[in-house]
This record gives structure tokens, sequence and C-alpha cells, in this order.
């Protein structure tokens, strides 16, 4: 049996970080996780491309599905850390870098690593 390259190794790390978001938000329906599957693959050619861009993945397949949703059926993770006002999303940061985050850009903070939102909301992390 073949080793998994780095890159299907990112790729697979990056499909389960953003799935264990999804549950946490419980928001995991079978057209949801289809799209998580329509930006791995979509990922898989860019980082075939650019091989050094493997870290910054998971960012990258957060940041795709959030907008896929905001497309089909609103807003996706809304803010838990800002009580009152407008319900808000969640942003990815670094938008193009290794260890994203989910942060509320109104309240300057960092709210959850990408694939451990299941805290920031009150579940038990991935």
């Amino acid at each position: 049996m073949d080793p998994i390259s780095p890159l299907e190794q990112a790729l697979h790390a990056a499909r389960a970080l953003v799935l264990a978001d999804l549950v946490a938000g419980e928001v995991a329906e079978a057209d949801v996780v289809s799209l998580v599957e329509e930006s791995v693959v979509q990922r898989r050619w860019w980082v075939e491309q650019w091989p050094d861009g493997a870290a910054y993945v998971a960012g990258l397949v957060a940041q795709d599905v959030q907008d896929a949703l905001l497309e089909r059926y609103g807003r996706w993770p809304l803010c838990p850390v800002c009580g009152g006002g407008d319900p808000h999303a969640l942003d990815v940061e670094p938008e193009l870098g290794p260890d994203p985050h989910w942060v509320c850009s109104q309240a300057g903070v960092k709210v959850a690593p990408v694939g451990a939102l299941g805290r920031a909301l009150g579940g038990p992390s991935s």
C-alpha cells in the first residue's frame, strides 16, 4: 500500500476540519457536504499547481463552503460572540495562510480554529 501523499493528507484534513464545523453548527446535510466535496475537488487542482499552498487548503475550503452557503442558504457560521445587533457571520483569517481561525471582525476576536467551532458553539470540540 502506497503512503498517502502530502497533498492528499492536506485535502483530507481540510475536509475533516470543515465537516467538523458543519456538524457543530448542525448544518451538515447531504447537500452541504456536497459543497465541501466540490471545494476539495477544486482545491486539489489548485494545490497541484502550487504545492507550497497545501498548508492553506483548510482555510480555503472553509471559505469556499461559507461562500457557497451564503449563495444558497444565508450566512454561516453565525457569530456566537456578539449577543446583540444584527446576526453576522464569522470570517476565516488569514484569508490565505496556515492555521486558519474563525474570527469575529466586529468584535476583533478569534473565536475558534477552523475545525474546532464546536467549542465556541457550546458543543464538543473536534
